[in-house]
């Protein structure tokens, strides 16, 4: 035969086949006996399967409806889950086997769409709520007056031969209870119905057999009905969830291919529970015969020891990282140091060599002149002063010409010499090793400077030149500084001045009616160096506070002027410079840092780096700091430079932003007498250039008391005893009969008459309350009444009262307050004092600096800088928190085993718990420790959001690594079924919102309060998250709770990879925790969001609540 006629025969039969069995299912509804026919030919039998998976395949679209109505919460895509539970195409061998022993009978049996729908709804009451029992409902086939074999769990009965049956009918059961039998092999059929469901892919339906030990049928669990001595055991009576019915999924260790075949895993690979297939096992991974898992634990340790040997690696590495890239900045620096002054050094050789030739020439020059005006006056007498002339001519010109051959050997350095001379501006200085034999014409100035050494050469020759201008001006008097100011003016760049005028000012504190300060009339002026000094309780502090404009809790009255105007002094916190008390510096940072930080973020933005860096250089030189630029400054528990070294950079940190007022609180407490005179004579210098300088400072030595040009001493209670310059002091209290004692200092003799120490004389007829009176009186001030009485004899206890403000009356009135009654004044003087600094930090004053600082995107660039230093320097910090999350991953991932029954939701709960406590304690790091250079940096202008922004920039290396580091562990020693990535996004966005809420309490409480908050807040909300109960408050509660949504995106996560036998197990646990597969987008959309509004939150607590 040809082969086109094979194929046509081929073909033909194909025809006679698809007929034959198109006849037989038409047959088959009206005639049984046709099926015995069909079942004989093994093809037929083959397509009849094909058709009958087919048909239960289609299904699916009559139940549809009733399945997204009630399932839709565990049953995303009805297709593709009833695919995968009932899709027989690969496998339908089951359904030919049933053909035959029911002898064609089998769609008779089998239960149609409205049968299968009342054995689902049998788990679920009407509320949607589990229930604990599966016995159905009676029925037209299963009721009390009708009870047939098939209604018995494992049997199964016909619907007749005159019946049809359509099994999409969804609506009506049919009347079934012909021919009862045992359920076919791959069915089961429940206690109550009839009829028959085919087992779902992934589970063992085999037939039962009698244990007659136990009366059971095995491997099932119901046993044979006592009153029918003939009844066997049947098939598989229900499908159920895991725990139910653990006898119908395919066991661990073995997989299914078909619902009555089970086969054991080989070696290599790994069968879990419900497995239709054999899965190859990892490389590394151990798999033994009937494995239900591989065991990926050495995965999980080569991990662990790489990442431990990296961190090792880190941990003792970390510094090199910075200190190399300083160490060649450092060297560039030194070598522009060492160009500068090697300059500077052949300058001032060359400037010596030409005075002393000079010298020398002046010398011959005289000498000559007298001998040639003796001989010369002897022949002519008369004309004496000519010849002079003319021979002191020639002997210029004559040593000119002697001189001219050595002008062509003149070597190399003595040209440099008198290049310096001629372009005594260049900066290039000389470098013997690396320096340009050719030089530079036109060296590049300001602008023009790009290169770091350029700038330092730039800065350091500034320097150098102003040193020559002091060294010449030594004597550091008022008029020495007025004479080198002259000289220097071109080295100088005036300032914006600022001049204080303030008349009455009076402090008082709210609610209680007590005076801080009183009547304190007076001005400070640009250009001139103040001393605030006093004793303790004198209000010094507070008359700073009350400059600056920050008086929280108090009503101020009387006229603070700036300029002449009534302006508000934070329209100029620009170009103010407070320098607090306490050394706020930033110890993890070098001393040139700081400086450099500051100056960046404060000077105006329109200002040339090579500028900048000459600012930076000049302060650390006037400050004495040049030693120690390169040193870390230091914390409580790590060492840096010395405390006095640590007060100047404190006050560096305010020098170099070129402020025009600066107010200095205690500066020189803690610094040796050679330290105070150091940091004077760099605010002199600063006072050169206009700079309104105010400090308060505590029994100065004679020498540092000579450096202030005006003083302002202060009595208890804020009142002012003299407010002048410092050489008028004396002259002052003399008149009033206060005479200095010989070898006395001034500040101390004066600061103990206030105190009470030192007794005034009787002779003087004056008291220490009567001192600030006379003052008054003496200006021309206006004198309170009751501050006028102490002067014409009050009583002590009224001059008491008086010299703090308050009169007798008001002293009676408070002593008979009530308990109740003081209590509310302090609550009232506390509100009072919160709204105030809200006040202070919400509300702005425009901008009158005439100064233009970097913006927000510059300063964040600024900040992003600084802290990854930081960081870089805590790296070990960060490298013990990476640690600790490695072993809790191998903690939590070997104690919480993978259950299949709830997903792995135990395991789940523990990481949401341990990845939310670490990361939230390692986040308060951010912010908690911070507080003070944050209210420093924002008083002085600064930007917050900036400063915020690049806070979080950096937490989000941690957002990103840190779940991959615990991820590392924990997914190689639980072994879940859901992906890495998916575990990977969960945790991405729980870290994300657990690092915001860190962020609230790290602003908002202090430290030891925050982690006490940390460590509970996920605990409590994973209590209520996962309490099942009645309560709709406790339910309304942890819908809230953002442990909840990451809990459920994880269960959810690893549910969905859970199909075919385990789709019932899969909704009865989602309906038990009140889950929703498609809920899993969602979750990680409200973490995100709920990290974004706690960032806000945060944003807004930092810069409106501020602890003082």
């Amino acid at each position: 035969m040809t082969k086109n006629k094979i194929q046509t025969w081929k073909f033909l039969y194909v025809l006679i086949l698809i007929s034959s069995f198109l006849v037989h299912v038409v047959c088959q509804e009206e005639d049984e006996a046709s099926g015995d026919k069909f079942g004989n030919s093994a093809a037929a039998t083959e397509m009849f399967s094909q058709y009958a998976s087919s048909r239960f395949t289609n299904l699916s679209s009559s139940l549809k409806d009733d399945i997204r109505a009630k399932f839709s919460f565990c049953i995303t895509d009805v297709e593709t889950d009833w695919n995968a539970a009932f899709n027989f195409s690969k496998n339908p061998k089951f359904l030919s086997e049933c053909a035959r022993s029911t002898k064609g009978d089998m769609m008779k049996r089998v239960c149609t769409a409205a049968e299968v729908k009342f054995y689902f709804s049998s788990f679920y009451q009407s509320g949607g709520e589990a229930k604990k029992s599966s016995f159905l409902k009676p029925n037209k086939n299963c009721n009390l007056t009708s009870w047939v074999s098939g209604c018995e769990p494992g049997w199964a009965c016909s619907a007749g031969k005159q019946q049809k049956i359509n099994l999409k009918n969804s609506t009506e059961i049919p009347y079934r209870v012909q021919n009862c039998s045992a359920c076919c092999e791959g069915f089961f059929c429940p206690r109550g119905i009839t009829c028959m469901i085919p087992c779902p892919l992934g589970a063992y339906c085999p037939l039962a057999n009698l244990n007659t030990s136990t009366g059971v049928c095995d491997p099932y669990r119901y046993q044979l009905p006592p009153d029918n001595p003939d009844h066997t055991c049947g098939g598989a009576d229900t499908w159920a969830d895991v725990m139910s019915s653990s006898e119908v999924f395919c066991s661990g260790g073995s997989y299914c291919p078909s619902t009555i075949q089970k086969i054991p895993c080989s070696k290599g690979h790994y069968c879990r529970t419900g497995s239709t297939s054999e899965l190859l096992c990892f490389r590394f991974a151990t798999c033994n015969p009937k494995s239900a898992n591989q065991n990926i634990t050495a995965y999980g340790l080569m991990l662990f020891a790489g990442l431990g040997f990296l961190i090792v690696i880190i941990y003792n590495c970390s510094d090199q990282v910075i200190a190399t890239r300083e160490k060649k900045k450092e060297l560039s620096r030194e070598k522009a140091v060492q160009s500068v002054r090697e300059t500077a050094q052949a300058r001032e050789k060359w400037t010596s060599a030409k005075e002393i030739a000079k010298k020398h020439a002046i010398g011959l020059q005289t000498s000559f002149s007298r001998t040639f005006s003796r001989r010369k006056s002897q022949k002519h007498p008369a004309s004496q002063a000519k010849p002079a002339a003319a021979d002191a001519a020639g002997l210029t010109v004559s040593t000119g010409t002697s001189q001219q051959p050595k002008k062509k050997e003149k070597g190399n350095l003595t040209k440099m010499l008198h290049e310096i001379e001629d372009n005594p501006e260049s900066h290039e200085g000389i470098n013997i090793e690396i320096g340009d034999k050719q030089g530079k014409k036109n060296p590049p100035k300001g602008k023009d400077l790009h290169t770091q050494s350029q700038m330092f050469r730039y800065a350091y020759g500034q320097i150098e030149k102003e040193k020559a201008l002091q060294e010449q001006n030594k004597n550091l008097t008022f008029s020495g500084v007025i004479s080198m100011a002259n000289e220097v003016d071109d080295l100088i760049r005036k300032r914006f001045t600022i001049e204080i005028v303030f008349k009455d000012l009076t402090i008082t504190l709210k609610g209680k009616n007590i005076h801080l300060m009183r009547s304190v009339s007076g001005k400070l002026s640009p250009g001139r160096v103040s001393a605030v000094m006093g004793p303790s309780g004198a209000g010094k502090t507070t008359f700073l506070s009350a400059l600056t404009g920050k008086a929280p809790g108090c009503v101020m009255t009387g006229s603070v002027q700036i300029n002449g105007k009534d302006e508000s002094i934070q329209a100029f916190k620009k170009i103010i410079g407070f320098v607090p008390q306490d050394d706020i510096v930033h110890g993890n940072l070098t001393v040139a840092e700081n400086l450099w930080f500051s100056a960046r973020c404060r000077l105006p933005a329109d200002l040339a780096k090579p500028e900048k860096v000459l600012v930076v250089e000049r302060v650390i030189e006037s400050l004495g700091l040049q030693a120690v630029r390169d040193s870390l400054v230091g914390t409580v528990e790590k060492r840096g430079i010395s405390g006095g070294q640590r007060k100047r950079v404190n006050v560096g940190l305010e020098m170099v932003m070129e402020p025009s007022l600066l107010i200095l609180d205690e500066p020189t407490s803690g610094l040796d007498s050679s330290s105070s005179q150091l940091l004077l004579r760099a605010l002199r210098r600063e006072a050169l250039e206009g700079v309104n300088i105010c400090m308060v400072v505590h029994q100065p030595s004679y020498t540092l008391y000579r450096m202030f040009d005006d003083l302002i001493l202060l009595a208890k209670g804020g009142l002012t005893v003299y407010h002048g310059p410092v050489k008028k002091a004396e002259e002052y209290f003399a008149g009033l009969g206060i005479n200095l004692p010989d070898r006395a200092n001034p500040p101390d003799y004066f600061i103990d008459i206030l105190e009470g120490i030192t007794k005034l004389n009787t002779g003087t007829g004056l008291t220490v309350k009567q001192l600030p009176v006379r003052w008054m009186l003496h200006n021309g001030y206006s004198v309170p009444m009751d501050m006028l009485n102490s002067i014409e004899g009050m009583s002590g206890k009224s001059a008491e009262n008086s010299s703090h403000g308050g009169s007798s009356a008001h002293a009676t009135g408070s002593e008979q307050n009530s308990f109740a009654g003081e209590l509310w004044q302090d609550v009232k003087c506390s509100v009072e004092t919160k709204k105030d600094r809200l006040q202070h930090n919400i509300f702005k004053s425009a901008d009158l600096s005439e100064r233009k600082t970097p913006g927000v995107f510059t300063q964040y660039r600024y900040y992003l800088g600084r802290l990854l230093k930081q960081r870089l320097r805590e790296v070990r910090t960060q490298v013990v928190d990476y640690l600790i999350l490695l072993l809790a991953g191998i903690c939590l991932g070997t104690l919480a085993e993978v259950s299949d029954e709830t997903f792995g939701a135990m395991g789940y709960t523990y990481t949401v718990i341990g990845v939310s406590l670490l990361c939230k304690i390692a986040a308060l790091r951010s912010f908690g420790l911070d507080k003070l250079h944050y209210w420093r940096e924002r008083s002085s202008g600064m930007s917050s959001l900036a400063y915020f922004l690049a806070k979080d920039t950096i937490d989000h290396f941690n957002t990103v690594i840190k779940p991959l580091v615990y991820l590392s562990m924990f997914y190689f020693f639980n072994n879940p079924r859901s992906s890495v990535y998916d575990n990977y996004f969960v945790l991405v966005c729980l870290v994300y919102c657990v690092t915001g809420i860190a962020y609230i309490l790290s602003i908002l409480f202090d430290p030891g309060q925050a982690q006490l908050w940390s460590v509970l807040l996920p605990v409590v909300l994973t209590l209520i998250a996962t309490q099942g109960g009645d309560s709709k408050t406790v339910d309304f509660i942890g819908d809230l709770c953002y442990t909840k949504w990451a809990l459920e995106a994880f269960v959810v996560s690893n549910a969905k990879m859970y199909s075919g036998v385990w789709v019932i197990t899969r909704c009865g646990s989602l309906l038990q925790y009140g889950y929703a597969l498609k809920n899993f987008g969602r979750c990680l959309v409200l973490l995100v969001l709920t990290g974004i509004l706690t960032r806000i939150v945060a944003f807004f607590s930092m810069v409106t609540f501020q602890k003082r």
